[in-house]
């Protein structure tokens, strides 16, 4: 009599738990290509702005739709800079999890943090060129 279930991926090459044998800390994560790294710096430097833009209006982080889950996560300002800053030193990303009972109003995606940026940037911008004319 077998005491634990059977594991019904045994030996499927598409076993979508095949991988969590190399999550381990003791494993070896490929270190982040140049291009890679450089990404992850601008994200954490992009983050910066969109804090100091959006947290006055209540906007608390942003929400990223999970490619492995196709759910929305969302991310308060400071959660994201550490798994950013995880990424960077580890290669990896953190294993997560949804947060609990999030507000979705005070939240908003890359693209409209990105998007509310540069409508501010550009609102500067005109206001200068207007005054040299």
């Amino acid at each position: 009599m077998q005491e634990e279930p059977i594991d019904p991926f045994n030996g499927d090459p598409t076993d979508p738990a095949a991988g969590l044998d190399d999550l381990s800390e003791d494993a070896e994560a490929e270190p982040l290509t140049d291009a890679e790294r450089q990404d992850v710096l601008e994200d954490l430097s992009d983050l910066e702005i969109y804090q100091a833009l959006l947290s006055p209006t209540g906007i608390r982080g942003l929400v990223i739709e999970c490619e492995d889950c196709h759910e929305p996560h969302y991310f308060d300002w400071d959660l994201l800079r550490g798994n950013l800053r995880h990424l960077l030193s580890s290669g990896r990303p953190r294993v997560h999890e949804p947060a609990y009972d999030p507000d979705p109003d005070h939240y908003v995606t890359w693209e409209y943090a990105r998007g509310y940026a540069d409508g501010v940037h550009d609102t500067l911008t005109e206001g200068n060129e207007d005054e040299k004319e």
